[in-house]
């Protein structure tokens, strides 16, 4: 039996993000962030409470969902922009315009807050212009189309999937993105080496797959799918109304998704098997075999967010 069929002896709630040179690490009640620098590894640990503690209607399915992918988009942010400030100073890149105009007029803890805000606006902007608003104009251009609601969403489908596999193959191209896959790669071979409880050691975590099925890749994919079948109930033909409708659903997608993320990867069987498959199937491009190094860096960011009490991150 391959290593990637091996039964997992159980499922980690702990999650994880690639960074630059570093892998953040989220536990039930910690997050830790360690990164590779010339003089070593750096690391950050602290303490989180759940959302659903903090307001009850969070942990409702569907709403979790959309909260959950907020949440994680502003810890990604944050995460990246720690782990980039980090680098050697010749590997920097420059403050852009808006950022130096909110470090001139903010200082501390407010700047840093604004500077994730205006990324995390301009991050979901690109993904609405590229996922939602490009594909429905295409479509209501084409001939033929624009009254047959069911060809039209399946165009629009079509153009979803085009944009989203160019985008990460590009994205794949870049010699820095290329490391951050790879770093990747690292997190999820060492959750699946947790998962089957062995020891934490590089060399067990090396011969361990890179493609997981509770991935954050396997959602996005997840997402467009769910998007194109509730797209397929939209009986409106004017272009913009379209979009509009489209917006006003899209933390019902997102909700959905999560759910179906979930359920999948709480289950082992052949209905779950087919809907992570596709998006392992993605991983290829998003995942790289990562060295020694990177391993290293998986494996402390892990062990700071075990819980205490065994079991207690259980999926």
């Amino acid at each position: 039996m391959s290593k990637e069929n091996e039964a997992v002896s159980f499922r980690t709630s702990i999650g994880g993000q690639a960074l630059m040179e570093g892998i953040l690490m989220r536990g039930p009640d910690k997050q830790a962030i360690v990164c590779r620098t010339e003089d070593g590894l750096v690391e950050t640990v602290e303490t989180i409470t759940p959302l659903k503690d903090k307001c009850a209607i969070f942990g409702w399915p569907i709403i979790r969902g959309a909260v959950a992918l907020v949440s994680s988009m502003a810890n990604g942010i944050k995460a990246l922009s720690y782990s980039a400030s980090l680098l050697p100073e010749d590997q920097q890149e420059e403050p852009d315009k808006i950022d130096q105009w909110i470090e001139k007029h903010f200082s501390g803890e407010t700047a840093q807050k604004l500077i994730i805000g205006v990324a995390m606006v301009l991050g979901l902007g690109l993904a609405l212009l590229l996922f939602l608003f490009m594909p429905t104009f295409i479509a209501g251009l084409i001939p033929g189309v624009h009254e047959n609601f069911y060809a039209r969403t399946l165009v629009e489908g079509v153009v979803k999937l085009i944009i989203f596999f160019l985008y990460l193959a590009l994205c794949a191209r870049m010699p820095e993105i290329a490391r951050v896959f790879s770093y990747h790669g690292a997190e999820h071979k060492t959750i699946f080496c947790y998962e089957r409880e062995l020891p934490l050691t590089v060399e067990n975590v090396r011969v361990q797959p890179r493609l997981h099925p509770r991935c954050g890749t396997s959602f996005m994919f997840v997402v467009i799918i769910v998007s194109i079948l509730i797209g397929s109930l939209i009986h409106v033909s004017n272009t913009w109304a379209r979009m509009g409708i489209k917006l006003l659903l899209l933390p019902l997608i997102v909700g959905i998704t999560y759910e179906i993320n979930r359920w999948a990867g709480r289950h082992d069987n052949v209905c779950s098997a087919i809907l992570t498959w596709p998006g392992k199937q993605i991983q290829r491009i998003t995942t790289n075999e990562p060295d020694d190094g990177m391993i290293e860096c998986a494996i402390r960011a892990l062990e700071l967010v075990i819980p205490e009490e065994k079991g207690a991150d259980e999926w």
